[in-house]
Parts: C-alpha cells; structure tokens; sequence
C-alpha cells in the first residue's frame, strides 16, 4: 500500500478493510481508487467492493490467495492492442476468464491551478499515447507514470499547478482535483476490453446464449502447423474472432498464439475444431468461456 501515492493511501485502506469482511464480493484491479479498471467494476459488477493493487501480478495473487473473489484485468485496447505481459500473466496465474467488459475511454486534464498555467501532464503512458496529439496541439509536456489515478493523487500531492494530470474523470472528484477540461481523446472509438477472472470456472451459460472461449496454444514446428491446426475451425464453421502470435521465454524458434473463437467447448463444433487443433499443436490451454459482452463480427 505504501507504494500508492500518500492522497491514495486512506481511501486504499479503507476499500481493503471492506474487502477484508466480505471477500466473496471483492474485485481486484491493478491502479489507484479512481483507475480505469475501478470504473470497469463499478459498470460490470455493480455492488462488487473494489480491491486497489499496484501491480496486475498483485490484483491476481488476491483472488488466488481469497482475498477478492474475482478479478478485473485490461486485455487489450482498440488503439494501442494487448497490455504488456498480460499474456504471459494469464496462463500462468492458474485463473480462469468469466466474463469480459467494454469500456469506452476517456480522459480529463485535471490539476490544482488554471489550465493556462500547465506545462506538464502526467499519465501512464498509455494514456500519454491516446491524448498525444491533444497534447501537443497544447504545448503540453507529457510526464509518464506507473498509473492514471496514480498521476492524479500524485498531482494532488505535489500541489503544482503547472502540473495536472491525465486520467479518468473518477479520480478528480477522488483526490479533490479541479477538472481543467473534460472528454480528452485523440481517437472517438477508444476502446479497452477487460476481462474478468476468477479462481473456478463459469457455469456453461443457457442454450442460446452467445459465448466466447479464449485460449493458447503452440504448434508443432513442422512446415504449414498453424495452417492444419487452424483448418478445424474452418471446416466445422467456427468463428476465430483474435489470433495474436507472440514469443516465450526468450526463444525466437517456439511461437505460441492467443486465440478467441465464438462457442463453448461442448459445442459438437468447437469440440471437433478443438480436436483438429490439439493433434497439430505441441499443448493447448483453455483459459475459459464465457458470455459475450458485445455480438463479435
């Protein structure tokens, strides 16, 4: 908790101390009260008491050691794809995904002083990314930090009015920041796609129901592996929405890929498409299924 900025460390204490009492209904998010990912709660699980974490590592090991029930993790966003390491962090946490949120981004210039007087903006940079232009058409110097609520308290803080923040518009009424201008976006259709976690897996949701199941797998190194393993999808009609390649363990010879497709598990389909997968890969991983947030395609 320490490592919060010192206006972020009695509100994180105090949403501990809930969490503590009733950790069936925790959610954990990595960013200081005020983050993008607290805002993704409060819309996908309402009631749900949120659990600050200063890392994605940490907001995992809370729901693998029962201290929030569940997890709330970006994924990936429309501008700037996949957060880093949240690939590897996945499989290797042991949880399993329930549920995805959408959540539209925007950003507010937020600070202690008259915008006229900014020079500096400080954000993840992320953010800094996403609002470049906005900045700069400003003359605004972009100040990069760990976390977007985090620049906030952080900016609330120091009590520099040169210096204001950029984040989400939760944080100014939070740490008592006057907002300087509001709706900040280079780009109108920014969009970061979260993921819920949980340690057991989701109930297989009502006949009918649209699902996604994400996984990873690594193919044989054998010419044309990923075009067999992926040739059950096309023949069983299944619907591969992501197919994303990346390199493990500092090895350029072993690609392993993160794939979502449309459908369960159970689905004569999937289960034939699954099996064609299987026999041309070196091991699969399922990280779960879940309900469609939004219609893919």
């Amino acid at each position: 908790m320490n490592r919060f900025p010192a206006p972020a460390r009695p509100i994180v204490e105090k949403m501990l101390a809930a969490a503590e009492h009733d950790p069936d209904n925790a959610v954990s998010f990595q960013g200081a009260p005020g983050a993008n990912s607290h805002i993704a709660i409060e819309q996908a699980c309402p009631g749900a008491l949120p659990i600050p974490c200063f890392s994605f590592e940490d907001a995992i090991d809370a729901v693998k050691e029962g201290r929030a029930a569940r997890a709330m993790i970006p994924l990936e966003n429309s501008l700037h794809g996949r957060v880093a390491d949240i690939h590897f962090l996945l499989p290797e946490s042991g949880l399993t995904i329930i549920g995805e949120h959408f959540l539209p981004i925007h950003y507010s210039l937020m600070g202690t002083g008259p915008i006229a007087g900014v020079k500096a903006a400080m954000s993840h940079p992320q953010a800094l990314g996403q609002c470049r232009r906005w900045l700069r058409a400003r003359n605004i110097q972009p100040v990069q930090h760990e976390d977007t609520a985090g620049a906030a308290a952080q900016v609330a803080e120091t009590g520099d009015p040169s210096i204001a923040a950029l984040a989400p518009p939760l944080a100014a009424g939070i740490y008592g920041l006057e907002t300087l201008e509001s709706m900040i976006a280079d780009s109108s259709d920014n969009m970061t796609r979260f993921v819920i976690l949980s340690r057991d897996e989701a109930p297989p949701p009502p006949e009918g129901t649209p699902t996604m199941t994400t996984l990873i797998f690594e193919v044989k190194n054998v010419p044309a592996a990923l075009y067999k393993a992926m040739g059950g999808f096309a023949t069983n009609g299944v619907n591969m929405t992501k197919l994303e390649s990346y390199q493990h363990g500092g090895s350029f010879s072993a690609t392993e890929f993160f794939a979502d497709f449309d459908g369960h598990p159970s689905d004569p389909a999937v289960a034939r498409a699954l099996d064609e997968l299987t026999f041309h890969s070196k091991w699969v991983r399922l990280l779960g299924s879940y309900p469609q947030a939004r219609p893919r395609g």
